[in-house]
């Protein structure tokens, strides 16, 4: 074969198996993650003359564990395995730990392995990091260059990670149905950090941690094929397709953020669109709704719309009313006075937004929407100060520049009603 990268597709595809049982056999973050490297340059020595294996994954965990197991014995000057020719030729053996790997243990193997990286002593920062580095696969420097920092941080944040997890004591024995159960959502809730930090970049960073949300449709992907029934796992996944289907349209060429109203729809990517309105309408047909089910069918209305004019505000209100009461936030009600903004008119949905003024008192977008609304009633005194504010809490230069945009409008609006008093 002289194409190899088909190679690099299956290695990607085949690592949180393979590191998972790995993980498993070895009970170290480490040394799982170092022989599943050993295979890798196993494999791409072999594959190219020898063909894909009939089960990569079997492949993998084979290799990497005989090539772990000859570091140890090379280590204390023991006699080495075989060399390469003879390990590759892993025929009947291989068949042997495929037949072992049944549906149930790859699944086991998977979710620990997502699990210990989002265990609850770690900052959600060193979890995405650890996550991205031991199920994804993803090198320091790519880390590093999507959370903007530099590889010696990056690689200190891991370090520090990877010994919290080995000082927690992390069983590594078969999940129960209760625990199976508070693990994935707290998977679910880490591969949504995952997209979240690509999908906040600003104009000046969205190309560089755009693949944070690529990884994290592919993790959603995957732990949707180990949980092929669950409606919340469905509505995730169909969640981060459904967002992610508008990163085309949500920056102009100067790199400003463009509200969602304003984005040109021919730019959405209907592939994704499809795919995640698809999984919604499957997940719903459940009768179980959670709060990813209904976030992602706030996203498919609003993929629906054609036009910005198009859109079913009234439902959307609906919805974020439904998400109130399964998540109660602040910003959630920030979200649906909006929506409500649409329906009902500025003044309705000012009165929602004005109680949450103290628990929202240090957030960007709650002083831009109370400005955008004061604005609408042409309270242009008070809506000036709420920009003001916004401004000085904007986390990106986005941000401020659009804020500044209504300031602008505000100064347009000032001077031409002057203009028309003299």
């Amino acid at each position: 074969m002289t194409d190899t990268s088909w190679i690099d597709a299956t290695l990607t595809s085949a690592r949180p198996q393979a590191v998972g049982a790995l993980l498993r056999y070895f009970r170290n973050l480490d040394t799982a993650e170092e022989a599943y490297q050993n295979a890798c340059l196993r494999a791409l020595k072999s594959w190219p003359q020898n063909g894909p294996p009939r089960d990569p994954a079997a492949w993998l965990i084979m290799v990497g564990r005989n090539a772990a197991i000859d570091e140890v014995r090379r280590s204390h000057k023991q006699q080495a395995l075989p060399d390469d020719t003879a390990i590759s030729d892993l025929d009947d053996a291989e068949e042997e730990i495929a037949e072992r790997l049944d549906g149930s243990h790859y699944r086991d193997d998977i979710l620990r392995l997502l699990f210990i990286c989002c265990h609850p002593d770690l900052p959600a920062t060193q979890q995405i990091a650890l996550a991205l580095r031991i199920v994804s696969g993803l090198s320091v420097k790519q880390i590093a260059r999507a959370f903007v920092v530099s590889e010696s941080a990056m690689e200190q944040r891991i370090t520090r990670a990877k010994a919290k997890v080995a000082n927690a004591g992390v069983p590594f024995e078969t999940p129960g149905a209760v625990e199976r159960s508070e693990r994935l959502a707290a998977v679910a809730a880490m591969i949504y950090l995952i997209f979240n930090e690509g999908y906040s970049a600003n104009g000046e960073t969205s190309e560089i941690r755009k693949p944070l949300c690529e990884e994290a449709i592919r993790l959603a992907r995957l732990l949707l094929r180990l949980f092929q029934s669950e409606p919340e796992i469905m509505g995730l996944t169909a969640l981060l397709l459904l967002q992610h289907s508008r990163s085309a349209a949500r920056f102009d060429s100067n790199g400003e953020l463009i509200l969602l109203e304003d984005q040109d729809r021919t730019l959405w990517n209907e592939k994704l669109i499809n795919e995640g309105q698809a999984l919604i309408d499957k997940a719903m047909r459940h009768r179980r709704a959670g709060p990813y089910q209904v976030q992602a069918a706030i996203a498919a209305l609003h993929s629906h719309a054609k036009k910005s004019e198009d859109t079913d505000w009234a439902q959307i209100d609906l919805l974020y009313g439904t998400l109130e009461i399964m998540q109660p936030s602040p910003v959630v009600t920030l979200n649906r006075a909006v929506a409500a903004s649409k329906v009902r008119g500025p003044e309705a949905a000012l009165q929602m937004i004005e109680p949450l003024g103290e628990r929202l008192s240090n957030y960007f977008h709650y002083f831009g929407v109370r400005g955008a609304f004061l604005m609408q009633l042409g309270r242009n005194d008070e809506a000036r100060v709420a920009f003001d504010r916004a401004i000085a809490l904007a986390n990106t230069s986005a941000e401020a520049a659009h804020i500044r945009m209504h300031l602008d409008r505000l100064i347009r609006d000032s001077q031409a009603r002057q203009k028309s008093r003299k």
